[in-house]
């Protein structure tokens, strides 16, 4: 068990960081926005922000590495959005990162670390939510990356698993929503894909 745990969490560590990749080339690649999420992008900052600055109080340095990259990430993810979509599209990333990143900030003021550790966990829970609300309306979501909530489901059921070992609310919390919505979108991808290729027959050989 003793090596079971930091090993899950180096993976954890992994898979968070590397789940923005994809959608990083995906979006250098393909060169749409269709389906993603500019609230998502500035929940992404700002919640990393805050799992970096409770990493640090607490001393829990196996969450602080993916919380450091995953920042750089989602900043690359708001520079390409705002290169697609133009500058105006950085309102709705400032704004989701205003709505959700303020929660925790009133938790800490109210009852200190312990309470913004709650509420870290619960915005984490919930930041997932406007891609998945973005993913379900778009009729077909070409610009949101499977592989990266495949990794993002993976790591938060990592998370869960690791809050219950150290007994933190705020991993716990965070892993439970966090898998709910990676359901959610990958299983919104997957119908996607399912239905045009069924509207969409092979071609034959002549």
């Amino acid at each position: 068990m003793s090596l079971v745990v930091p090993a899950l969490v180096a993976v954890a560590n992994v898979l968070g960081a590397g789940m923005i990749v994809p959608q990083v080339i995906r979006l250098h690649r393909r060169r749409t926005t269709t389906g993603l999420s500019g609230p998502w992008i500035g929940v992404g900052i700002a919640m990393n922000t805050w799992w970096i600055a409770y990493a640090v109080q607490g001393r829990l340095w196996g969450i602080a590495p993916v919380s450091a990259a995953s920042l750089v990430l989602y900043l690359i993810i708001a520079a390409q959005y705002a290169n697609l979509e133009g500058r105006r599209a950085l309102l709705p990333v400032a704004g989701g990162a205003v709505a959700l990143g303020s929660v925790p900030l009133a938790a800490l003021i109210v009852s200190g670390w312990p309470g913004a550790g709650v509420a870290i966990g619960a915005a984490y829970a919930v930041q997932f939510a406007p891609a998945a609300v973005s993913a379900i309306r778009a009729a077909a979501p070409t610009g949101v990356s499977p592989t990266t909530w495949t990794m993002a489901w993976a790591e938060a059921v990592i998370w869960f698993g690791y809050g219950i070992h150290i007994g933190d609310a705020a991993l716990v919390i965070g892993g439970i929503g966090g898998a709910a919505m990676a359901t959610v979108i990958v299983a919104r991808i997957t119908a996607f894909h399912a239905s045009y290729r069924t509207a969409v027959p092979p071609i034959s050989p002549s």
